[in-house]
């Protein structure tokens, strides 16, 4: 009997195990929706990496826009200075052209049959006449050449001003777009803020977690002593931050610091990355040496400069620093050796 008197609490505890497996149980299931309590996180990460996205196209087509506006604009220059050095020769012709017929005038615009009728010397008046012929006739078609290249000039600003105004409108609504991006960047970056500080440190190490202390290139040398020269160019803004439509030197967008590295070493590079991807000839990411470019996606829209080790150096987006990544960081289209 005691020793069965013994087994109630044995049942008893079986029971408290029982109810305690089904807290475990109740608490594992609770643990199990911690994950789906994380999804947040991993929607503002997509979404921030969305807008990032969106932020680089916009700026390539606020630069590209830009460039053609200033290709533009210089064409327009040159066209309105030819305009002014035909129209001085025009100019020039009318007044010989108004001074003789003054001449004639003043002579007594008699006809030529009297003219040669009454000469002293009808031999030389024939060659004078031959003379004036030719002249008048040459000024004439000078001035009818001119009168075209003027009228082409023109109809060519026209264009041109027209291709300005439209590259302008373009430009404008690039801009405008960009403003949109920033303030979902910055909508983006509340939402971030506003994560638990663990939840927003596992973030910020799963993004673009930059690095500004690693040492020189390792491994291969640059290709050329061009190539060299944009490393150093580029390791010198390390720190500098990310600007809109910016290429140096106290701030930077992708391409704008790729450009400036390589117009410290004298070499002129497209302003975009789409641009820059052409700029030299393409080898495999396998291959790549310091001072190469790394375009990233199918449509071009960032570039970083390769530096060896694994790494690149480029200016990432609004609010990072120029810095280091990982060359993996996104994926590779194309490494191209300027």
């Amino acid at each position: 009997m005691g020793s069965h008197r013994r087994l109630a609490p044995s049942s008893g505890v079986d029971r408290g195990a029982t109810v305690a497996v089904g807290l475990l149980s109740a608490a594992a299931a609770a643990l199990a929706a911690v994950p789906a309590a994380a999804a947040p996180a991993d929607d503002t990460r997509s979404e921030v990496d969305r807008l990032h996205r969106q932020a680089e196209k916009a700026i390539e087509a606020y630069n590209k826009a830009d460039e053609r506006a200033d290709r533009l604009r210089g064409q327009i220059r040159t066209a309105q200075d030819e305009i002014a050095r035909q129209q001085e020769r025009v100019n020039t012709l009318r007044e010989s052209l108004g001074s003789l017929a003054g001449a004639q005038y003043r002579s007594g615009g008699l006809d030529p049959s009297l003219e040669l009728l009454f000469s002293d010397d009808p031999d030389d008046y024939l060659d004078k006449a031959s003379v004036l012929d030719r002249i008048t006739g040459r000024q004439a078609g000078q001035l009818r050449t001119l009168h075209q290249a003027l009228r082409t000039l023109a109809q060519e600003r026209s264009a041109a001003s027209g291709k300005l105004s439209e590259l302008e409108r373009s430009r404008k609504a690039a801009a405008a777009h960009k403003r949109t991006v920033e303030r979902k960047l910055a909508k983006a970056r509340r939402l971030l803020d506003s994560l638990p500080g663990a939840e927003r440190a596992a973030y910020e190490r799963a993004t673009r977690s930059g690095r500004g202390d690693l040492p020189g290139p390792l491994g291969a040398a640059p290709a050329s002593s061009r190539a060299a020269a944009a490393v150093a160019a580029a390791r010198s803004a390390l720190g500098r931050p990310y600007a809109w439509g910016a290429n140096g030197p106290s701030g930077f967008d992708c391409s704008g610091l790729t450009q400036w590295a390589y117009r410290q070493a004298g070499v002129s590079l497209p302003r975009t990355s789409q641009g820059q991807r052409y700029a030299g000839r393409q080898v495999p990411l396998s291959e790549a040496r310091p001072g190469d470019l790394v375009i990233y996606r199918s449509d071009a829209s960032h570039v970083g400069m390769y530096m060896g080790n694994g790494q690149v150096i480029h200016a990432p987006y609004p609010g990072a620093p120029v810095r280091y990544d990982p060359v993996g960081m996104m994926p590779v289209s194309s490494v191209t050796r300027v």
